[in-house]
């Protein structure tokens, strides 16, 4: 469902209740652009306990990569299949389930080089933004972010079925007018506000966007 003065969107399905409104607007200013090294300054670099909300949570953790482009500095993100049975077509982080035995670094690395061939030599972790639960998934995740630690950026494809795109989309992208929104979705006794980015041809929802957020109220607000 494209929103009215909102872009596209693509052909993401978001299982929209039926009782929903509109939530709080951004703390950012619409349009508003940052760089890099801004960016950088406000993501710590402290490794924080890991502290899930409910027992039996599945830790894992995503790379949420950050390179300057044409426009300052961009995200990437993938997409993933629509034949996968859960979490089908939506955008997200590279990243997965911590092994046994893996820092949350480690994993990050590791499932970011499985899913788009990012060698985790050419990565440098600068930090993490705050660690999330997802209650439909039951899991705990730690969002680390990092740079490309080379002279140019490589060229990244999906590695495995479960992502059919991968892309790189400007921070500046995110931040136009036309293009976050939040909902206040009601279900059942509790209210449920959730981040919506609507690019183009792609939406970008979910944890996803909660860590997105997160990563501009840090830098913007």
């Amino acid at each position: 469902m494209t929103l009215p003065g909102y872009r596209a969107g693509g052909e993401q399905i978001v299982p929209r209740p039926a009782d929903w409104e509109y939530g709080p607007a951004p703390r950012w200013e619409p349009g508003a652009t940052t760089t890099l090294d801004r960016v950088l300054s406000v993501v710590p670099e402290v490794d924080e306990p890991l502290l899930p909300a409910f027992a039996g949570a599945k830790h894992s953790a995503v790379l949420v990569t950050l390179a300057d482009g044409a426009e300052g500095p961009e995200v990437l993100l993938t997409r993933r299949s629509w034949e996968m049975r859960n979490h089908r077509g939506e955008i997200s982080f590279p990243g997965g389930r911590i092994d046994p035995g893996e820092t949350p670094t480690q994993a990050a690395l590791r499932e970011a080089h499985e899913e788009v061939g990012l060698e985790p030599a050419g990565v440098a972790v600068r930090g993490e933004l705050s660690h999330l639960n997802t209650v439909a998934s039951r899991s705990y995740i730690v969002p680390k972010v990092a740079t490309i630690d080379l002279p140019a950026r490589p060229e990244l494809t999906g590695q495995t079925m479960e992502v059919d795109r991968v892309l790189w989309v400007p921070l500046a992208e995110l931040t136009r007018p036309d293009t976050y929104h939040s909902e206040r979705w009601k279900l059942g006794p509790t209210d449920h506000v959730l981040h919506f980015f609507q690019l183009d041809d792609e939406t970008i929802w979910g944890a996803t966007a909660r860590m997105l957020v997160d990563l501009l109220d840090r830098t913007l607000t």
